[in-house]
């Protein structure tokens, strides 16, 4: 007979679709280490829609159909890849409609000699298993397929009628889901939404998210040659764009580590006394802090001091370089580089406008670049922060579930992170409410290098995600 965890209060009359839960959980972790064998890395093949996301949105779907959504299918948008969709609405006209979102796809595995093991062979090690993808978010999939399937073969049906929708691009920020939503809202419309690609608070301590930041990305390229040139024979009196990109980068901040570029956050709307309040309530632990994040002996906080450190991940934002296109040093040679190209990611706070705030990043790179150096700035995708109050029939009907799951109450959670889906969704469907709820942990090491999921919290969000369908139909039925 199936064990649920210890700290599990299964609420009345679910014993069965609870067992079914964890009675399942091998299979569930069996499928999720079939996707997780797929590099279904976006942006190493963005806008085509072929290749491992295609054979990944392909195996999803063929795990939908196995859980019980005998419609699960690719949804194709012209040079995006492939989202997929699958839906069981027999719970009657009554009950209402949730969407389950989350994505098959995930990051560039970085630097793979920092993996302990294959980045797309799952291995489990002292509870947790490793592997690109296995909890962002691969494993918000079968978060939504173990649920399902729980009701489906313990009581035939879903109390709810059930939508899902996988994308396929969320980590190159959604850059057709504009296109995705005109073509497809009206069959993906709902009365709330559920996103499983958040993290929890704490190993056993689960999260519902109310803020997210928005996001934005910026290439920046300066040329000061037309060709490379002999560093030994013309350096001196000649720039070089390398020098050139390094001293324009560091005027985007002062020497705290505080964003100068004047304007970006203009419009940035502070924290009501409510939300400080809320934040304060989770305590700050430095040094916990510290060791979650993974940060050197030494190494100093940067920002606003007088900001928490929470105030400064959810509620400020960000201007941070990731990448530079110059020779490694492996392959340089003594020359003057002839042009570099950086890539910046922004982070928006609540109030931002986005295009405004890139437009301030865009005039300060061209108006510090030294020495007369040729600047060419592309803006990329971008999408603004959301923010929800928590509270409401939805977020109680979550609350009751993940405390039965996990044996405590939720934390209220900001997350520094985007996700381009939610406001755009909600939008569509008129304001309906979105619950984001959690597979990840401060160890989970989401988009760096051993990426991980904590199997145990892995089960308790698959009955905490079971104990919601009845929770929403309680509370929100008619």
């Amino acid at each position: 007979m199936a064990t649920l965890p210890d700290v599990t209060t299964v609420p009345a009359d679910l014993d069965d679709v609870a067992r079914a839960v964890v009675a399942g959980s091998a299979r569930a972790r069996s499928e999720l280490d079939s996707l997780v064998r797929i590099p279904s890395v976006s942006a190493a093949d963005p806008g085509v829609g072929g290749g491992a996301c295609r054979r990944s949105a392909e195996r999803t779907a063929e795990i939908l159909r196995d859980a019980g959504l005998t419609d699960a299918h690719l949804l194709e948008v012209d040079g995006a890849h492939p989202y997929v969709y699958g839906s069981r609405l027999d719970a009657g006209a009554d009950a209402p409609t949730v969407l389950l979102y989350a994505h098959h796809d995930v990051q560039p595995t970085g630097n793979a000699a920092n993996w302990s093991s294959d980045p797309f062979e799952p291995v489990e090690r002292d509870g947790r298993l490793y592997g690109r993808g296995t909890a962002d978010d691969k494993a918000g999939i079968l978060v939504h397929v173990a649920a399902i399937r729980a009701w489906v073969e313990s009581r035939g049906a879903l109390p709810v009628n059930v939508k899902v929708v996988i994308e396929g691009e969320e980590e190159i920020g959604s850059p057709h889901l504009g296109a995705f939503l005109e073509q497809h809202a009206e069959t993906l419309r709902a009365d709330v939404i559920v996103l499983t690609d958040l993290p929890n608070w704490k190993v056993g301590w689960p999260g519902l998210t109310y803020a997210l930041r928005g996001m934005g990305e910026l290439e920046v390229t300066l040329t000061a040659l037309a060709q490379p040139v002999h560093s030994g024979m013309w350096g001196g009196p000649v720039p070089d764009a390398l020098t050139a990109m390094v001293r324009l980068l560091a005027t985007l901040h002062d020497d705290d580590g505080r964003i100068a570029v004047a304007g970006f956050a203009a419009d940035v709307r502070p924290p009501t006394l409510e939300e400080r309040t809320r934040l304060e309530e989770l305590g700050e632990d430095r040094d916990e802090f510290r060791r979650e994040v993974r940060m050197r002996d030494g190494v100093t906080f940067i920002g606003d001091a007088d900001v928490s450190l929470w105030e400064r991940i959810w509620r400020q934002p960000t201007i941070t370089p990731i990448g530079i296109d110059a020779p490694s040093v492996a392959d340089a040679s003594n020359t003057l580089l002839a042009a570099v190209r950086a890539k910046l990611s922004t982070r928006f706070a609540p109030g931002q406008d986005p295009d405004r705030a890139l437009a301030a990043l865009r005039d300060h790179l061209v108006a510090h670049t030294p020495w007369g150096l040729d600047c060419e700035v592309t803006i990329g995708e971008r999408n603004a922060a959301w923010t929800t109050t928590p509270g409401g029939p939805a977020w109680d009907a979550a609350v009751a579930a993940m405390t039965a799951a996990y044996g405590r109450a939720p934390a209220a959670l900001g997350c520094g992170g985007s996700i381009p889906f939610v406001q755009p969704f909600s939008d569509a469907f008129g304001g309906a409410p979105c619950l984001l709820t959690g597979i990840e942990d401060p160890a989970t090491n989401a988009h760096g290098e051993d990426e991980s999921l904590h199997l145990g919290d892995f089960v308790k969000a698959c009955l905490a995600e079971a104990f919601l369908f009845a929770g929403l139909r309680e509370h929100l039925a008619s």
